[in-house]
C-alpha cells in the first residue's frame, strides 16, 4: 500500500515500542484508555485528514486567501475540513471527559494531529493556533474571561491567534510600541500595529480572539513591561451573544512563498480610538504568560516541519520505486530493461538521508509530547519536575532541528524527482516552499541558538542538561550489550565527550562575562547539540529494532533492518561530521564576530 501522510508501522513502532504509550493508561488520568482507543483515535484522524484536508492542499496553495472589502476570503474547502476536525473532537483531544474532551495523552494528541499537518499544513494551522490561545486563557485568564471567551473556543465557535510581531521590531519584542490605556469600565483601549499574524482574519468561526502583547502607560522598559490582552474581533455581550465589531482592522494580507492557505495578516488596533481589550493576569507579566503558547507553538512548528519532510520523503520513495531509468554501472547491455531509480546507489543515499532526518525528528517530536504527559501526570513531584526541565532544554531543538533538516529532506525529495520535482505538477516543490517558513517563524534559528546556549543550558542550575547527559549515557550502556551496535554507539559517545568539553568551556566564558564571544557561533552549537540529541534518539530506535528482530514478528524484519540502517547512516555519517563545527566552537573562532559592516 502506498503511504502518503505517514507510515502507520513507524507510528506504531514509536508509540508502542519506543515510547511505551500503553504505560500511560496505568495512570489514573488515562485509565479509561487502551491501545484500542488510541488506535481508534489515530484511525479517525487519518480518515478525516485524507478525506477533508489532503484533497485541497494544492488548491489552497494555488488560490491563496484574498482581501475583499476588508475581510479575508478563503477557498470553500477549508471550512468543511476544519468543521470535521472540530466535530470529531480533536480540538479538545487532551481536555477531560468532564469538560467534553477526549482526555487523550499529549503523545496521542500529537500523533493524531501529525496526520492533519502532513495532509495540509495550512488548513491545520487554524485549529492549532486556536488550541494554543485557548490553553493560554485557561491557564491565566479570569473566570469571567473563561466564560466569555474560552467556552466558545472549546465549542469551536470562536478561534484564536497570538499577535506579537510589529513592523519596526520584528523578533525584538522588548521594542514593541502597541499601547493599552485603562478605561473606566476596567477594560483597556489598545492602539498599535501587528504584522505576520497567522489566522488573524478568516470566515471559519463566529469570532476571533486575538492574544495581544502591549504595554501599559506605566510599563517599565524592555520585556519586563509587556502585558497580555484579549482583543476579540467582535465584542461579546454579557449573555454570550456577539456585540458590535471591535476596532480591529485587517489592513492587508501578506503574499507568501509557501504555506499560502493560512492567512498572514497585518492588523491595526485602535485606528478609531476604540479597540477594547481585556488584561490577562497581572500587568507586565504578559511575555511570561505568552511563552506558554509560544513554547507550545514551537513544538507544533517542529512537528509541522517534520510532517512536511515526511510527506516529501514518502512521495519521493514511492516515485523512486515506480520510475524506471537507466541501468546499474555494471549493466552494459543497452537492450536490457531499465531499473527503478531506487536501485541506483545515489538515489538510495538521498532516500536514506531523508529517512534518517525525518524519522529521527519524528521520534524526537513524539518524545517531547511524552515529556508533556510526564510533566502533568507522572506519579511523583520529582518525575514531573524532571520532565518539565528536560522539555524546556529540548524545546529549541524540537523547533529548530527539524526546521533545518526536514527542509533538507524536502530538497532531496525534489532532487530524486529530477526535473519533475522542480515542476508544479508534483507536490514536492510545495512541501519545500511550505517548509521554508519553519526556520523563520516562532523564533528563528539564531534566536533558538541563543536561547539554548545563553539560557536553557544553565536553567535550574543545569538540571535539564544533567538529565539529558545521563539519559544518553544510559542508552549507550544498554547499547554496549549488543556487539552489532558498537559501530553506532562509539561515534555518539565520542561526540558527547567532545560536546561536553566544549559546552563547559563556553559556559565558563559566559560566567566570566564574555557574552558576545561565547555566543558568537551559537548557531553552530545548536547544530552539534541537535545532532547529539537526534543521534541519541536513533540509538534508542536501534535498540528497539534489535529487540524486534530477536523477539518480534518475522514479517517486520525488513522494517527493523531499515531502522538499523538509518541509525547506522546518521550515527556513522552525520554525527562524526560535526567534528569541524566542534573545533570552531572550541577555538572560539571570531571570523563572524569581527567582521565589519564596511568590509561587505
Amino acid at each position: 500500500m502506498t503511504e502518503t501522510l505517514l507510515c502507520p508501522r513507524n507510528l506504531a513502532f514509536e508509540l508502542y515500542e519506543v515510547l511505551d504509550a500503553e504505560a500511560l493508561t496505568r495512570r489514573e488520568h488515562f485509565a479509561d484508555h487502551s491501545r484500542e482507543t488510541f488506535d481508534a483515535a489515530i484511525g479517525t484522524a487519518r480518515t478525516i485528514a485524507e478525506k477533508y484536508f489532503a484533497p485541497h492542499n494544492r488548491k489552497s496553495d494555488e488560490h491563496e486567501p484574498q482581501y475583499v472589502n476588508g475581510e479575508a476570503v478563503l477557498i470553500p474547502e477549508v471550512k468543511p475540513a476544519v468543521d470535521a476536525f472540530i466535530e470529531a473532537g480533536f480540538h479538545n483531544a487532551q481536555r477531560s471527559f468532564d469538560d467534553g474532551g477526549m482526555q487523550l495523552p499529549n503523545l496521542l494528541s500529537r500523533a493524531c494531529f501529525a496526520h492533519f499537518q502532513s495532509a495540509n499544513i495550512a488548513t491545520s494551522s487554524y485549529p492549532m493556533l486556536s488550541m494554543g490561545a485557548s490553553h493560554l486563557i485557561e491557564a491565566f485568564g479570569s473566570d469571567e474571561q473563561k466564560q466569555r471567551f474560552l467556552q466558545p473556543m472549546l465549542e469551536g465557535r470562536f478561534f484564536g491567534t497570538m499577535a506579537l510581531t510589529e513592523p519596526h521590531a520584528g523578533s525584538s519584542l522588548s521594542d514593541i510600541r502597541t499601547r493599552a490605556e485603562p478605561a473606566s469600565d476596567g477594560s483597556y483601549r489598545l492602539k498599535g500595529n501587528k504584522i505576520f499574524i497567522s489566522g488573524g482574519d478568516h470566515p471559519l468561526s463566529e469570532n476571533i480572539v486575538h492574544m495581544v502583547l502591549a504595554k501599559l502607560p506605566d510599563a517599565p522598559p524592555g520585556v519586563k513591561g509587556i502585558s497580555l490582552f484579549i482583543v476579540p474581533k467582535f465584542l461579546v455581550n454579557d449573555d454570550g451573544s456577539l456585540g458590535e465589531r471591535n476596532d480591529v482592522l485587517l489592513a492587508g494580507l501578506f503574499h507568501k512563498m509557501g504555506w499560502r492557505g493560512t492567512t498572514s495578516t497585518a492588523l491595526n488596533f485602535g485606528d478609531n480610538g476604540n479597540c477594547v481589550g481585556y488584561l490577562v493576569g497581572e500587568p507586565h507579566k504578559g511575555l511570561a504568560y505568552m511563552f506558554q503558547m509560544m513554547n507550545e507553538a514551537r513544538i507544533g512548528v517542529g512537528m509541522g516541519a517534520i510532517m512536511l519532510g515526511y510527506a516529501g520523503y514518502l512521495y519521493s520513495l514511492n516515485y523512486a520505486r515506480e520510475r524506471p531509468q537507466g541501468r546499474l554501472p555494471d549493466g552494459k547491455d543497452p537492450a536490457s530493461t531499465q531499473v527503478p531509480i531506487i536501485e541506483h546507489t545515489d538515489v538510495k543515499r538521498m532516500l536514506l538521508m531523508q529517512k534518517a532526518y525525518v524519522e529521527g525528528a519524528f521520534d524526537l517530536g513524539l518524545y517531547s509530547a511524552r515529556l508533556v504527559d510526564d510533566e502533568h501526570t507522572a506519579e511523583s513531584d520529582e518525575e514531573r519536575r524532571n520532565a518539565g526541565e528536560l522539555l524546556d532544554l529540548l524545546t529549541p531543538i524540537v523547533k529548530s532541528w527539524p526546521s533545518e533538516y526536514c527542509l533538507k529532506a524536502n530538497e532531496l525529495a525534489i532532487q530524486i524527482l529530477g526535473g519533475h520535482g522542480y515542476t508544479r505538477e508534483y507536490p514536492v516543490e510545495q512541501y519545500y516552499r511550505d517548509n521554508r517558513l519553519n526556520p523563520i517563524h516562532e523564533g528563528t534559528h539564531g534566536i533558538q541558538s541563543l536561547d539554548l546556549l545563553g539560557r536553557k543550558l544553565m536553567q535550574n542550575k543545569g538540571a535539564g542538561l544533567r538529565q539529558l547527559l545521563g539519559l544518553i549515557q544510559a542508552s549507550c550502556a544498554r547499547a554496549a550489550e549488543y556487539d552489532s551496535l558498537t559501530a553506532l554507539r562509539q561515534p555518539l559517545e565520542q561526540h558527547i565527550a567532545r560536546l561536553t568539553s566544549v559546552t563547559q568551556a563556553l559556559l565558563g566564558d559566559l560566567a566570566a562575562g564574555k557574552v558576545n564571544q561565547a555566543l558568537a557561533n551559537s548557531a553552530l552549537y545548536l547544530k552539534v547539540f541537535g545532532h547529539a540529541v537526534i543521534g541519541w534518539r536513533w540509538l534508542e530506535q536501534a535498540l528497539r529494532a534489535e529487540r524486534g528482530l530477536a523477539e518480534g514478528n518475522p514479517a517486520d524484519a525488513d522494517f527493523y533492518r531499515g531502522k538499523l540502517q538509518a541509525a547506522r547512516y546518521f550515527l556513522t555519517w552525520e554525527v562524526p561530521a560535526c567534528a569541524h563545527e566542534l573545533a570552531i566552537l572550541d577555538a572560539r573562532d571570531d571570523t563572524c564576530l569581527t567582521m565589519q559592516d564596511a568590509w561587505f
